[in-house]
């Protein structure tokens, strides 16, 4: 007998997988932690002296109907040989429903939790997108952010001019909106209404100074208080912090760069700004600010997703 599970691969999740529909499925994610039906316990680590396999597990017990986890290694080698699996089961039965293998859904996850924290904190006029960095993470960041607003115009700044003019050229062609690649992070901040942050940087890639009143700000790179990509100084500018898990913020070997600052405890999670049970923005001029952690069961949220699109498809399992 066939098995009835899905095994995808990144051209599948390529294939099959909308931002829109992603978006969404995270979206309802967020409701369910918000309404306590989310299991999201931090990540953890089998630590070897070659390197690590880390592990987020979570489960959507209330509507998505999924449990499930994610694995990916933190080993050194020549050869490309890195791949996530994320492994999904039915949350009532346990009956074991498919495995994604590769890297894209981890970054189309990442793009469309930093999606939400837009759609819920950005000014609903934001028309100028800055984006700093050229990877594949500031990639799904635009594009979900161009899927929750209607933007007009995008500038991106990466170190390597190879790497933001060809992120400039290759995004317009698939968002079909004017992208520029500017020589600067300053001259890429100017004018934004929205900064998205997504970089390998240790070291501030901007001066708190540079964002403007009303201006929204995603960072997804690193974050802990020894590197991290923003200046701290951008959270007590904000009127509003969020991250989509404290719980995870908080449980870092090396601490997040907020934690045991004044700001700590103005930080909010975002499922509530999602369910209304906090404000995204009290004012048009308002600064606010989403640290992206990664929320512990959107990866099988998302997964499972995609098989369902797998299934309308008839793909062969």
């Amino acid at each position: 007998m066939t098995p009835l599970y899905h095994v995808l691969t990144d051209q599948d999740v390529e294939a099959l997988a909308s931002m829109q529909s992603i978006v969404n499925a995270v979206e309802r994610a967020f409701i369910e932690q918000a309404n306590g039906g989310l299991v999201s316990p931090p990540r953890f680590r089998v630590e070897t002296k070659q390197g690590d396999l880390v592990f987020t597990a979570g489960a959507a017990t209330a509507t998505e109907k999924v449990i499930g986890f994610r694995v990916y290694d933190t080993f050194a080698n020549e050869w490309d040989g890195h791949q996530q699996l994320v492994c999904v089961f039915d949350s009532d039965t346990g009956v074991f429903k498919g495995v994604v293998i590769g890297n894209l859904l981890g970054a189309l996850r990442t793009g469309a939790i930093g999606g939400v924290a837009i759609k819920t904190m950005a000014r609903t006029d934001a028309e100028q997108i800055a984006v700093i960095g050229a990877g594949l993470q500031a990639r799904m960041q635009l594009e979900a952010a161009v899927t929750v607003r209607k933007i007009k115009l995008v500038r991106v700044f990466s170190r390597n001019r190879e790497h933001r003019e060809a992120f400039a050229a290759q995004m317009a062609k698939k968002l079909d909106i004017e992208i520029v690649a500017v020589d600067s992070p300053k001259s890429c901040i100017q004018g934004a209404d929205i900064v998205i942050c997504a970089t390998n940087s240790g070291k501030p890639v901007f001066d708190a100074a540079w964002i403007e009143p009303g201006v929204h700000v995603n960072t997804v790179g690193p974050k802990s208080i020894q590197a991290h990509e923003v200046p701290t100084e951008i959270a007590s500018r904000s009127s509003v912090i969020a991250t989509d898990s404290i719980e995870q913020l908080k449980a870092y070997a090396i601490p997040h760069f907020l934690v045991g600052t004044p700001d700590e405890e103005r930080i909010v999670q975002l499922a509530d700004i999602v369910v209304g049970k906090r404000a995204g923005r009290q004012d048009q001029d308002d600064m606010t600010l989403f640290c992206s952690v990664g929320l512990a069961g959107t990866e099988v949220v998302v997964a499972n997703e995609v098989m369902k699109k797998a299934s309308c498809k008839g793909a062969s399992p």
